[in-house]
């Protein structure tokens, strides 16, 4: 562990590259239990005060985290990713480049979100079609997000549930079947209210190239 003068704890299992930069009271490096994992960081991070990250993860070059972000072990993140203030990712997480999630969001296990990904503030994804049941662990089910796709604030989508490439969903949406890709949907349930392909702004030009 890092000398006690330091405001931060950093363990001895983390690899850190270059540049980056620690807030007071963040943790980085907690072990996981029966584990000698290192986690793993990239270079020029910014790791805000209070943001805790476990170890047997790996994340890539300028990883930004706002106050208070929790990292579970085992995730693995791309390169540029900005994870908001008081969000929670749990374990086995697969981030790609680029993504922005936004505060007060909710990413369970088995989550897989695409490169360029967009989830708006307070998301809440599920991944338990049976809570509290006798066999809910062994039958979790992970949300994937596809590329560049867009979540909208305090949308709540279901276990197992695919939102492909370029999809948008509205905020406040329930979203509890797959989405395809370029798609628009909003309400709850989410329905299908067109492509993005046809978004313009009140100039003509197009909303999503």
């Amino acid at each position: 562990m890092s000398d006690t003068n330091i405001s931060y704890c950093l363990y001895s299992n983390v690899v850190m590259g270059t540049g980056c930069i620690i807030g007071f009271a963040a943790e980085i490096g907690v072990p996981v239990a029966g584990s000698e994992d290192s986690l793993q960081i990239g270079k020029n991070a910014h790791i805000r005060s209070h943001s805790v990250l476990y170890s047997g993860s790996v994340i890539g070059d300028f990883l930004v985290t706002g106050h208070g972000a929790l990292i579970r072990e085992y995730a693995q993140i791309g390169h540029h990713v900005s994870i908001g203030s008081h969000s929670l990712l749990e374990h086995h997480v697969t981030l790609g480049d680029q993504v922005r999630i936004h505060s007060n969001c909710f990413i369970p296990e088995y989550t897989v979100i695409g490169d360029h990904a967009w989830i708006g503030p307070g998301v809440c994804i599920t991944n338990a079609k049976y809570p509290a049941a006798r066999r809910t662990k062994e039958m979790l089910r992970g949300v994937t997000i596809g590329p560049y796709a867009k979540i909208g604030a305090h949308t709540t989508i279901l276990p197992g549930v695919h939102i492909a490439e370029g999809a948008l969903v509205g905020a406040g949406s329930v979203v509890i079947k797959d989405v395809p890709p370029f798609c628009i949907v909003a309400g709850n349930p989410a329905k299908n209210l067109g492509n993005t392909k046809d978004l313009r702004y009140d100039d003509g030009t197009s909303v999503y190239e």
